[in-house]
């Protein structure tokens, strides 16, 4: 089993901690409110504790489950106490009328993370794709959810499949951390279909492998 460090304490972060406690780790919980974080923890059970927000995090792999918009500020603000850490990155940069990128064209969301980031993290794209309600349901009829991920670090992403593999998901490896951007980019296809076609979300996108 994996131990990991989720800082933030809204859906995702709930619904990520939430099956890595059932899958047999040991999450700690870090939020700017520390009473949301230690609710979360106790909803959570035995598998679950809290940290100080900005302090370091106990365990290697640090999962960013906060809204973009203040992804980078954290990043900034814990600095060095990310060093040598492995950092799944689950944001979008989408803008709230869903009319476009917070980034420029040049860059991407986990691009801007990597830059404000010790030069010795390992930044991991992974679950941006999915909405925390899908998440938390898990496998439906028996098909896991497909969890796609991007990376430079070959061994950062192979921890990171590991654990998402023991959530009972599937991990689909899409590339180096320079797919992210197409990443960030599906996450705006599911935005559109939610608008425009399907008209709800409890739907994920995926892969079929046919015969």
């Amino acid at each position: 089993m994996s131990t990991v460090s989720i800082i933030g304490s809204g859906g995702m972060a709930a619904a990520i901690a939430s099956l890595a406690v059932k899958a047999g780790h040991t999450v700690e919980l870090m939020a700017r409110d520390t009473a949301k974080a230690r609710t979360l923890a106790d909803a959570l059970g035995a598998g679950a504790t809290t940290g100080t927000f900005a302090a370091t995090p106990a365990r290697d792999i640090v999962i960013l489950a906060v809204p973009y918009t203040a992804v980078l500020d954290i990043v900034k603000h814990y600095g060095e106490k990310l060093s040598d850490k492995i950092l799944i990155d689950i944001t979008n940069p989408i803008k709230s009328d869903f009319s476009g990128f917070l980034t420029a064209a040049d860059s991407f969301g986990a691009q801007e993370i990597a830059k404000a980031a010790p030069a010795d993290t390992e930044i991991v794209k992974a679950f941006n794709t999915l909405n925390a309600h899908v998440l938390a349901a898990g496998p439906v009829e028996g098909h896991p959810v497909d969890v796609f991920i991007a990376g430079d670090g070959a061994q950062a992403k192979a921890r990171v499949s590991v654990f998402v593999e023991s959530l009972g998901l599937r991990s689909m490896d899409a590339g180096p951390l320079s797919m992210a951007r197409a990443l960030e980019h599906a996450c705006m296809l599911v935005l559109g279909l939610v608008t425009h076609a399907v008209k709800h979300t409890n739907f994920s996108i995926g892969v079929k492998l046919l015969d």
